[in-house]
């Protein structure tokens, strides 16, 4: 394929990447994933750049766990709560008081209940009495208690709207404070706030005597169910209501009235005119198009001071920290069901946002998104994709780097908009185009220009295990084809009388059972990383050194083999389940110079090793069945695990070799050995010395004690029957100890 044809596909896919995050962020096409990762690029800005610290001015008077155990379950006696007031006002000398609780029903006093009983039956026609009553009961009710310590104070009052889709959104209970602007006054400008249909407000005698009111729900939690945003204003009606802390703040600066801006800056300039702020008095709020501000989180909770109510009733509290102090009344107790999810903790008290909202309207650090974001956030996707698309015919490190660079320009940029201009500026959208074009890129450029190395690494694959591949691709010289001579490691593998065993099996049971046993013993292999040379019925060749070289062959294949062993045995009791009998392996392993490559004919090829260390491997495989041990290594081998415990089984000449080789097998680890082999070893080995120093009377004695201690070890017997027969026979006197084998 031409060059050219392939940086068309790679310009046209890239384009393709950088339009649907165009439509994504014009809001004709959105694409929930990048609108959720927006969401959580905004919280971990907001997290990295919390202003922390605790804001002394506005303190928490907190219904907490403590409270309730002093007090008694909420609710309390509205009386207790006037006595707070009271308190709050006349002991400790509070700026302002705001309850994030509604009092949506008159108390219930038995007491009272009783008493009003009485006064409609006998007492009913006693004119003198029931005036007498009438005030006597106004003094004594907790809701006229409540009332008279909320008089002429600035208090401010919560309450709850329900919304169309919500539960009792037609309910009307209690009074709504009065509305701070109609609706009348946006005229011909699109109304942003949500609606409410019903609400849950104070008792009239409360709210009355209240100086204000707002309410404290939030209808715009986001989908992740985390609450980003608040709403400053909500319709009921055909007026305007205003949240909790915006009342708090209004109370603050004498109920100045509330001017909604619409039609300016960039709206205006584009011929949409929407309402973009609120101003109180000097203060100034910028919204969003639903009518909503960020929540400006100082911190973690505990970013204001919190004191216990039951402190407060019991004058325990510190007046440094309440003198002059704007206080909140709310609950943190968790059965009280005023606990947020917020990005900044997923458990926070609902009064403390409140509290996070009137400090951040006072401080004028309210962060938002400009009008114009949605237009700079085209353009800088437009940018930052045409520039993606240039890197893209940079060298692959260059590419990396350039693509790195933009988006820590992008990131910086974006910071320094947040801090300095309180502007949340999109972040997600054009870091995830940056990261799409890189991996496009890459990926195209890696599938076009590495087409050779991958198809190496494919003929490899079944040899080898993936991991190995995968190196082979980062390494693409590090290996080849061709013939080559090395030092390496070599295994054979064979189960033990297994012909006999498939002759009671139909082809279908030993197809499963072949599949059975080689899936993990290949495993065994591949986790140690050999190369599986080839199957041989139920046996396994396999090597270590090549393709890719490997110092540590040895230990490798050493390793392997013992894996092998141990997977063997724990297959036992799922070989009885299926009905097979237990299997028995045979390992031979050694460790020399051979040659490596692509052998065969002109018709087939295979990837294998060949030599006299090959041929080694295989007469050591096996030479086990007659010493009765699992896995058989060679000098060579042992030599480079030093650390591997073994027994030196023989000093034998293989059959069609004239070189004498010791045998050996391992036994495991050293931190594994236990002292029962230790002290087994130390026995063999004084038998063998004895049997080498042509001492058959000692020898036959400590291999006959070996054999009745150890009756499951083949090897001491095998020596038994060959001590005996050496010393009916003795060797010249030349006799090397070696010990020639005659089976393959």
């Amino acid at each position: 394929m031409p060059p050219w044809v392939h940086t068309l596909i790679r310009t046209s896919l890239s384009l393709s990447i950088v339009l649907a995050l165009v439509l994504h962020a014009s809001g004709y096409f959105p694409l929930t994933p990048v609108g959720r990762l927006e969401a959580f690029a905004y919280d971990v800005r907001l997290r990295l750049l919390l202003p922390g610290g605790v804001d002394p001015r506005i303190v928490i008077v907190d219904i907490d766990e403590s409270s309730l155990l002093e007090e008694g379950q909420w609710p309390w006696p509205r009386r207790r709560l006037a006595q707070l007031t009271e308190t709050l006002f006349n002991d400790y000398h509070i700026r302002l008081l705001a309850f994030d609780i509604v009092f949506a029903e008159a108390e219930r006093d038995p007491t009272l209940a009783a008493l009003d009983a009485s006064t409609q039956d006998a007492l009913r026609e006693n004119t003198a009495f029931q005036q007498k009553w009438a005030v006597l009961r106004s003094e004594v009710s907790g809701d006229a208690r409540l009332a008279a310590a909320l008089r002429n104070r600035p208090t401010v009052l919560g309450y709850a709207f329900a919304m169309p889709d919500q539960q009792g959104a037609d309910l009307r209970i209690g009074q709504l404070p009065p509305p701070v602007a109609s609706i009348a006054v946006l005229a011909d400008t699109p109304n942003p706030f949500a609606t409410a249909t019903g609400y849950s407000a104070n008792l009239p005698l409360l709210q009355n005597s209240a100086q204000s009111g707002g309410f404290f729900n939030n209808p715009l939690l986001d989908q992740d169910g985390l609450l980003r945003r608040v709403p400053l204003l909500l319709r009921y009606g055909d007026q305007l209501y205003p949240h909790l802390s915006l009342a708090v703040v209004r109370s603050l600066l004498g109920e100045p009235p509330l001017t909604l801006i619409t039609g300016a800056g960039y709206h205006a300039a584009m011929g949409d005119r929407r309402v973009e702020a609120v101003r109180i008095g000097a203060f100034e709020i910028t919204i969003d198009d639903q009518g909503a501000v960020l929540a400006p989180y100082l911190g973690r909770q505990g970013s204001f001071p919190y004191i216990s109510a039951g402190a407060i009733l019991n004058r325990l509290a510190d007046p440094h920290l309440l003198t002059g102090a704007i206080v909140l009344v709310g609950a943190t107790a968790a059965g009280l069901m005023d606990l947020r999810a917020t990005p900044v903790q997923n458990v926070y008290p609902g009064v403390e946002v409140n509290a996070n909202l009137i400090a951040g309207i006072l401080d004028q650090r309210l962060h938002y998104r400009p009008a114009f974001s949605r237009g700079l956030e085209i353009i800088l996707l437009v940018l930052l994709g045409g520039l993606g698309i240039a890197l893209g015919r940079w060298s692959p490190l260059g590419a990396l780097l350039g693509m790195l660079t933009l988006a820590a320009a992008d990131v910086a940029l974006n910071l320094y908009a947040w801090q300095t201009w309180r502007m949340v500026i999109p972040l997600a959208s054009t870091l995830i185009l940056l990261f799409l074009l890189y991996v496009l890129q890459s990926s195209y450029g890696y599938f076009v220009q590495t087409r050779r190395e991958r198809r190496l690494a494919q003929l490899f694959g079944q040899y080898v295990p993936r991991e190995l591949v995968a190196e082979m691709s980062r390494r693409p010289g590090s290996y080849g084809l061709g013939g080559d001579s090395r030092e390496m490691t070599v295994l054979f593998s064979d189960i033990q009388d297994f012909t006999a065993i498939s002759e009671n099996l139909d082809p279908h049971q030993l197809t499963r059972l072949m599949q059975f046993i080689l899936t993990p013993l290949t495993h065994a292999i591949h986790e140690q990383r050999g190369t599986v040379d080839k199957y041989i019925g139920d046996a396994i060749m396999a090597f270590w050194g090549a393709p890719l070289p490997d110092s540590d062959h040895a230990r490798h294949a050493v390793a392997a083999a013992l894996a092998m062993k141990a997977r063997l045995a724990a297959l036992k009791p799922d070989l009885l389940a299926h009905g097979w009998p237990p299997l028995r392996i045979r390992i031979g392993v050694n460790s020399g110079t051979m040659n490596v490559g692509n052998m065969g004919s002109e018709f087939r090829v295979a990837y294998t090793v060949l030599g006299d260390a090959v041929n080694l491997a295989s007469r050591l495989e096996s030479a086990a069945r007659q010493y009765g041990a699992t896995i058989v290594i060679s000098e060579t081998t042992r030599a480079a695990v030093p650390d591997i415990v073994c027994r030196e089984l023989d000093r034998v000449r293989v059959k069609g070799r004239s070189q004498p080789v010791t045998l050996f097998e391992p036994l495991g680890p050293a931190e594994t050995s236990l002292a029962a082999i230790h002290e087994e070893s130390t026995r063999y080995g004084q038998a063998l010395a004895a049997y080498r120093a042509r001492d058959w009377a000692q020898a036959t004695v400590l291999f006959q004690q070996l054999a009745a201690c150890y009756p499951d070890q083949a090897l001491y017997t095998l020596y038994v029957k060959r001590v005996a027969a050496l010393s009916a026979d003795p060797p010249a006197a030349d006799w090397d100890g070696v010990y020639t084998l005659t089976e393959k």
